[in-house]
This record gives structure tokens, C-alpha cells and sequence, in this order.
């Protein structure tokens, strides 16, 4: 296996996190397999740095709370090692970061500072801009290695802070594709069938997952095997007539959602009053994208039932399609008391990530 200062020398200008992987070809097959659960990450920085100014800023960006929770939950599974303590099971994580500055004379720091060769020291003394480099597959096949370092931890600092954005996204990206090739080995046929009939759209929804309800411009689907291992998922989708941008505006998607889960959705079937609504005590976060061309803006808030008999987390988007004439409302709503939501969140943004709001009839399947 190359060492690491010969691969720096290589790659020392794939910064910014831009990826230096191939596109799989040269695998070495001999490589065992990268193992860890989704949303895993083995952070291998010295103790002493991890207690201080850089390991703030490490867990602002990777154990940042997920907004618009009832508790909190950090984003990502963080498990901090030594690096004088990795071992070669901890090698073959799927995702590790390593995290040094050159200017740290402790022996953890060092074993990862030795990996790098006097050339590249230089080139990252001569330009601070230069603070990461991914490697893909380093120790296992499938595995993300990223290396996060510089001069000293000021200058780390300075640039954790300004791609923080960048470092959460990268592995937001890799841990959603990991999970949609689980997930989405085998979809429901029939729930997309129903939405191309009632919503003019294609859905991607596992195929353990059942239709609630269907008619005209709503569409709801359940995940109908909860347990104590397992979270009571629901995801529904909505359609109506984009009229104007004011429906675009927050307090108006949340009157939106408040108005489809009163006609639908409800904790107990035989009792009205228990129609779902947003939690208002918990401040709901929005965020505004673009998806595959369509303005979109996620919501991450928390639901109750009007009785108060139950109550969760949930993540939305709604979708404008322009040409369409359309306004989309896609949610998943969690219920999983007393338990993490964090992992149910992930499976509902990859799935209704991959919804085609787009899709006409003429497109066929």
C-alpha cells in the first residue's frame, strides 16, 4: 500500500474537499471491506487537541444538533480515538477523519504528522488555504478517509469555519447513498402507481412500506412493521395549483402542513380530535434549495396530536414545479418515543429526496 506522504505528494492540491477517487477502476480487490453503520464517523485526533479550540470547532460541524427536535440529536455518530490507539479493525471504518496540526509535538498528533512528507509540510506552510484531503478506499474498499489539518490551530480553525457547510455535506451526500442502495433495493410499485395517478408525480418508497391512503392529490404511506428496533415511519405526499410565491413563505407552508394533516392524518382513526399539527414550541428550521430545478424549501420541525396523545419529529419539503403549474408538499413523520429520531430522519430525506415532482405521464415508468 502507497504511505501516505507519497499519495500527498500526488494529491496535495485536491483541497476544498474536492475528491481525488477514481471512479472504482484499480480497486484493490485484496482490500477487505469498509464496515460501520450509516451516519458512523471514527475521528482519530489527539485528546488533548479534541478537548480544546479544534475539537469545538470539529463538534459544531459533525455533532451539530439537528434543528427542530424535541430533544437533542447530534447529525452524525462521533466515536473519537486516540491515534496512537487505531487499531486495524478501526482502519476499516467506513468513514474516518483525521484531524493534526504540524506545529503539535504530542506523540498522538505525531503518528498522523509522520505520514506526511516534508514536501507537502512546506506546500501547506506556503498556502494556509490548504487544510483537507480525501482518500478514498485507503484501508477498505467503500471507505472515505479524510485528512483535516494545518500549521497550527489557528489556522485549522480558520478554515474548519469556513467550509464547515462543505465538511457536514460531504458525508451528508456519502451516508445518503449508502443508505438509498439498502434502502431502495426494492421499491413498492404499487405507491408509486397511485402517486403518478392522484399527484402527476413518481415516488421511490421501499417496498416494506404500505399505501395508508390514496385519493386525489394526497397520497400516504407507512413503514407497518414498528417495533422497539424500529421506527412507526409515515410519509405522505401532497399536490394543489402553485398560485403565487406567498405560499412559498414559511408561516404559509406551515399553515399548509397544518391544514393536510388535519384532513388526514390523525393519531387514532375513530377520534377526529386527534388530527396532527406542528409542535409550536419547538421553532421550526427552514432551509431554500433548488432540486433538480425546482425551488424547494426543507422544513425540520417537531408534531404532536391535537389530544396530545402522541407526538414526533418531522421533516418536509415543499416543491415548486414552475412549468407544471404545481406546488408539492412531501413529508416524514416520525413516532419513536423516547428514542433516537436521528436515523428515521436520514431514511425519510433519502427517500423523499428521490421523489420526481417533474415527471409527466408521457415520460411513461
Amino acid at each position: 500500500m502507497k504511505t501516505l506522504s507519497k499519495i500527498i505528494g500526488l494529491f496535495i492540491l485536491c483541497v476544498a474537499l474536492y475528491s481525488c477517487g477514481g471512479d472504482g477502476a484499480g480497486i484493490d480487490s485484496t482490500k477487505p471491506r469498509a464496515r460501520g453503520s450509516i451516519g458512523e464517523i471514527i475521528l482519530v485526533i489527539d485528546s488533548a487537541k479534541y478537548a480544546g479550540p479544534v475539537g469545538d470547532e470539529l463538534k459544531g460541524i459533525l455533532e451539530a444538533d439537528l434543528p427542530g427536535m424535541l430533544r437533542s440529536e447530534a447529525i452524525f455518530k462521533v466515536h473519537q480515538v486516540d491515534p496512537r490507539a487505531m487499531t486495524r479493525m478501526l482502519k476499516m471504518s467506513t468513514n474516518l477523519i483525521y484531524v493534526t496540526t504540524f506545529d503539535d509535538k504530542s506523540s498522538a498528533s505525531q503518528v498522523i504528522n509522520q505520514q506526511f512528507s516534508k514536501e507537502s509540510k512546506e506546500k501547506a506552510l506556503n498556502d494556509p488555504n490548504i487544510y483537507s484531503l480525501r482518500v478514498e478506499d485507503e484501508y477498505a474498499i467503500g471507505q472515505e478517509v479524510l485528512y483535516l489539518f494545518g500549521n497550527n490551530d489557528e489556522q485549522l480553525i480558520k478554515n474548519l469555519k469556513a467550509n464547515a457547510d462543505k465538511l457536514q455535506n460531504l458525508f451528508e451526500v456519502r451516508e445518503r447513498g449508502r443508505l438509498e442502495k439498502v434502502l431502495l433495493a426494492r421499491k413498492n410499485s404499487e405507491a408509486n402507481a397511485e402517486a403518478e395517478k392522484n399527484l402527476g408525480i413518481q415516488i421511490n418508497v421501499p417496498a416494506s412500506y404500505q399505501v395508508a391512503k390514496s385519493e386525489p392529490g394526497f397520497l400516504w404511506v407507512r413503514q407497518p412493521t414498528p417495533n422497539g428496533n424500529r421506527a412507526d415511519i409515515s410519509l405522505f405526499f401532497y399536490e394543489t395549483d402553485y398560485v403565487s410565491e406567498e405560499q412559498t413563505f414559511p408561516e404559509n407552508i406551515l399553515k399548509l402542513r397544518d391544514s393536510i394533516t388535519h384532513d388526514h392524518i390523525y393519531g387514532d382513526p375513530e377520534d377526529p380530535n386527534s388530527f396532527v399539527v406542528t409542535e409550536k414550541q419547538i421553532v421550526p428550521a427552514f432551509r431554500n434549495m433548488e432540486i433538480n430545478g425546482n425551488f424547494t424549501t426543507e422544513i425540520r420541525a417537531s408534531w404532536k396530536t391535537n389530544n396530545i396523545s402522541m407526538g414526533g419529529s418531522y421533516l418536509g419539503y415543499l416543491m415548486v414545479d414552475a412549468k407544471k403549474g404545481k406546488l408539492y408538499y412531501l413529508e416524514g413523520f416520525v413516532y419513536y418515543p423516547n428514542e433516537v429520531h436521528r436515523d428515521a430522519l436520514r431514511e425519510i430525506q433519502t427517500i423523499l429526496l428521490n421523489t420526481d415532482v417533474s415527471w409527466t405521464p408521457d415520460q411513461g415508468a
